[in-house]
Parts: C-alpha cells; structure tokens; sequence
C-alpha cells in the first residue's frame, strides 16, 4: 500500500473508533435498537419506553445528533430522532450474534 492508501484507512479506521466509542452505552444501544425498528421516535415515546428521566434521554440523544448517528425530523412542537444510517443497528445484531457474549 502506498501512503496515501494508509492514509485513508486510518481515517476510516478513526471514524469507526469514534462511532463505536459514540454508543457504548447501554441507554444508546436501546435507543438505536428503537429507532431501527420504529423508523423515528420522539423524545416522549423514547423515554417512556426506557422508563428513564427526559433529560438523560435528551443528553444521550443530543450526543448522538451531534456525533452524526442520529438526525432530526420537526413537525409542529415535536421532534422526531432517527438514523442516519442503520449500519450502527447492524453492527449491534453483530455483536449479539456473536460468541462475545455467550
């Protein structure tokens, strides 16, 4: 390989470390996990369904957005969180499928 295809990698191997290390959380995973199956939620519907305080849901959701994992969609007062791309849903069903955690 020359340089600059080193180059490239370790920038791609940099973005996955920093989009892992953006939803290792247990309050991440579960939010992605709904949102890939829900297509989008509002922050009411995710934190009820998580039975957890607003605005750690808000915190959790508000990194995640700034990160580039999660967008939002308004519509009137509420508003709406989804993936931007769903291969961080996938990568999760990896490691439950994987033998790392049997």
């Amino acid at each position: 390989m020359d340089t600059e295809t080193n180059l490239d990698e370790d920038k791609r191997i940099d973005k996955a470390a920093y989009v892992l290390k953006a939803v290792a959380h247990p309050l991440r995973i579960k939010i992605i996990q709904m949102l890939n199956d829900n297509k989008e939620l509002n922050v009411s519907t995710i934190y009820k369904n998580l039975n957890a305080e607003q605005s750690l849901i808000s915190h959790h959701l508000i990194n995640m957005r700034d990160k580039g994992i999660l967008d939002i969609r308004r519509s009137g007062k509420n508003i709406y969180y989804f993936l931007v791309d769903t291969a961080v849903a996938d990568v999760i069903q990896c490691i439950y499928k994987s033998k790392i955690l049997n």
